[in-house]
């Protein structure tokens, strides 16, 4: 597998626009396969989708994953049953999209969605994956818009963006006559398949782990003290790692997309015909990662989502380093019980 790049592009500054709040919608039925554009979303406006212009590469599948499994459990590999297929999707912005499809034979698939700064090789990914395949359901994992090998530029929010990427892949599955049982997202993707369950309503099952309810909250805490203030005088800032290499930009655009991204109107948006599990750690070993994502965040988005199961993995961290059998059996045994 090629060395995942991270393309970046220059900030520039640009007028703001505020993104109103996601309205309450119909609930809207799965799309036929021929469907071609997105609904409507108060947050932005409809722009008809071109074909996901799927393109697939059959090869050899590797017995070891392309990059270093770093799960916790070394016994978690995609099961040897699976086929492997390269897919390439073109998202609504003319970007291509990296996926790697695993069929097991079965045609209900589940897409597993990456978080921030991660890649579909994340090691939580990858042991979804192998958990769900051991089980006969096909996956597809992929990397979102500017992250991976996927084109695009990288940016700090990009919610609404990455849950069009998400809608361009779900529809490239369609067509390739697959039934999409599941969207899956830790992190920052759980919190993107949230707001696509309320934008396009077409999968039945979302499973949410870890992801964030306020999105004003933690925001310094990752990119540095000080640091709002410093984008807002500026236009953006450079975000450098522990050794002061130039990390990744966060611009005063994609800070306010995050902003205004709100995560209480998309809750409540969703409709009673979704199932929804938000699997969470407990804040016992809150020590063990910087970001953990406060457990009172799981509450909230039980409170508003109908149709709702909140699963709570004690001691473990936001990346479940500890708990991958126990995370990939809660998410397994969840999208089962719907009947896959």
């Amino acid at each position: 597998m090629p060395a995942v790049t991270v393309r970046l592009g220059a900030a520039t500054a640009s007028p703001l626009i505020p993104t109103p709040p996601l309205r309450p919608r119909e609930r809207r039925t799965p799309p036929p396969a021929d469907a071609r554009s997105a609904p409507e979303s108060s947050s932005a406006p409809a722009t008809p989708l071109p074909d996901p212009d799927c393109h697939s590469r059959r090869g050899r599948r590797p017995t070891t994953p392309s990059v270093p499994l770093l799960s916790s459990n070394p016994h978690y590999h995609i099961c040897a049953a699976a086929s492997e297929e390269r897919v390439e999707i073109t998202n609504k912005h003319g970007e291509r999209l990296v996926g790697l499809l695993h069929n097991t034979g079965s045609n209900k698939i589940v897409v597993l969605c990456h978080g921030f700064i991660a890649t579909k090789s994340d090691s939580l990914i990858l042991d979804l994956a192998s958990a769900l395949t051991k089980k006969g359901v096909s996956v597809f994992r992929f990397d979102f818009s500017g992250n991976g090998e996927s084109e695009g530029q990288f940016e700090y929010g990009n919610y609404r963006k990455e849950a069009d990427d998400l809608y361009s892949v779900v529809l490239c599955l369609y067509e390739k006559n697959y039934d999409v049982t599941a969207v899956v997202g830790h992190s920052k993707g759980g919190d993107v398949v949230v707001l696509y369950a309320s934008i396009y309503g077409n999968v039945r099952t979302i499973v949410n782990l870890s992801g964030r309810f306020d999105l004003k909250k933690g925001i310094e805490e990752r990119i540095g003290e000080g640091s709002i203030d410093r984008i807002n005088k500026e236009d953006y800032l450079d975000i450098k790692d522990k050794f002061e290499n130039f990390n990744y930009k966060v611009t005063k655009e994609s800070l306010m997309e995050r902003l205004n991204t709100d995560m209480r109107a998309a809750s409540v948006s969703i409709s009673k015909e979704c199932r929804t599990a938000r699997i969470l750690c407990s804040l016992s070993d809150m020590f063990a990662i910087s970001f953990q994502v406060p457990n009172e965040d799981a509450y909230e988005f039980a409170k508003l989502i109908p149709n709702h199961k909140l699963h709570v993995i004690e001691g473990a961290n936001h990346n479940y380093t500890a708990h991958r059998k126990e995370v990939a059996d809660a998410v397994v045994d969840f999208i089962m019980s719907n009947g896959v």
